[in-house]
């Protein structure tokens, strides 16, 4: 498998080397922590698994997506946080369980590895319907549930991401040869409450999440999407730096500017994607690891890590541009189904 690079911004070899970092920080379980010595999480932990698979390094990815098969309870869930192999937060986040969905849709699409899928395909569907298990009346999702009891508010950002998620789910039913006409319906709930009422969600107007979020995966129309991006586009962006982490602080993150690369790169302003993916480079380490950002007006990195999961964006981030391997589409929802509705019009639910 070729290795993904964007001239100009980072080589094949560097690529190959942020791969590196994160593979040497995985736990022989499989696990991939945010750091050495860090906790794992489910959500970022399957970023890393993708970047992995993108960089070619199959084994340490599919070992990263037995742990997720090995771990996962018996209600299709996850724990919040594992240190090590111990559970240090018991409870459930709805886009934990939902995202294994769309690392093994990214896994197939790259690989056609069909033995993979099959045993992934109960896991998946195991952990999609216990994220939509806390789906409320009006469509949205609540984004935990402690001991059982589901929290009440919804994310803007874990709703977007689990409605990409059921949009992997839906595309690998098809490819096992099933259907799952429930998804559908709960993914195109969740789209008219995204687009149409805002107001259900948790406010957090200064996190860059909520921006550019909605945009991956495609599902928006075009101009929808290029209206959001540009409405908020001073505030979060800092020139020669990347995007601010919220739109409050004087902090730029790697993760959040690589994301906000990818949601430039669903909107073809590609110059633009690859101008901030440029500007988030000087979070890089020697090793090809990323700290996770910087407090600019002070010159200082915070916080004091360098995350596999920022590493594992730029991986991202750099195979969507260079359109290296055959699943780089996947936050332009290449090959994904839009849930029965047509895209530039509202749900009619």
């Amino acid at each position: 498998m070729t290795t993904p690079f964007v001239p100009g911004v980072l080589t094949a070899a560097q690529v190959e080397q942020t791969a590196a970092s994160i593979e040497a920080t995985q736990l022989p379980s499989g696990a991939i922590p945010w750091f050495e010595g860090g906790h794992t999480d489910p959500w970022d932990h399957v970023q890393g698994a993708m970047a992995l698979t993108a960089a070619g390094r199959l084994d340490a990815a599919v070992q990263a997506y037995e742990w997720s098969r090995t771990e996962q309870r018996a209600d299709g869930s996850w724990a919040i946080r594992y240190d090590g192999d111990v559970v240090t937060d018991p409870n459930t986040d709805s886009n934990f369980c939902a995202y294994l969905a769309t690392g093994v849709w990214h896994h197939w699409q790259a690989t056609g590895d069909r033995s993979f899928l099959d045993r992934m395909w109960p896991v998946v569907e195991r952990g999609l319907d216990a994220a939509l298990a806390m789906q409320r009346p009006d469509g949205a999702v609540v984004w935990a549930s402690a001991r059982g009891v589901a929290e009440p508010d919804a994310l803007v950002t874990g709703n977007a991401s689990i409605h990409l998620s059921l949009r992997c789910g839906l595309a690998l039913a098809a490819a096992v040869g099933g259907s799952r006409p429930d998804w559908e319906l709960s993914a195109a709930r969740l789209r008219h409450v995204l687009d149409e009422h805002p107001e259900v969600f948790a406010a957090k107007p200064t996190h860059a999440m909520d921006w550019y979020y909605p945009v991956l995966g495609g599902a928006l129309p075009r101009s929808t999407a290029e209206a959001h991006i540009d409405h908020r586009w001073d505030e979060f962006v800092t020139d020669d730096l990347g995007s601010r982490c919220v739109s409050t602080n004087p902090w730029v993150t790697g993760a959040e500017t690589c994301e906000l690369v990818l949601a430039l790169d669903v909107l073809g302003r590609t110059e633009d994607a690859i101008a901030q993916l440029a500007a988030m480079q000087h979070l890089r380490e020697a090793d090809g690891s990323y700290w996770t950002g910087l407090v600019y007006d002070e010159g200082v990195r915070w916080p004091v890590e360098r995350t596999t999961w920022t590493g594992a964006t730029v991986v991202l981030a750099a195979d969507a541009l260079s359109r290296t391997t055959p699943a780089n589409g996947l936050f332009r929802g290449a090959g994904l189904p839009l849930c029965d509705w047509k895209v530039d019009t509202p749900c009619p639910l």
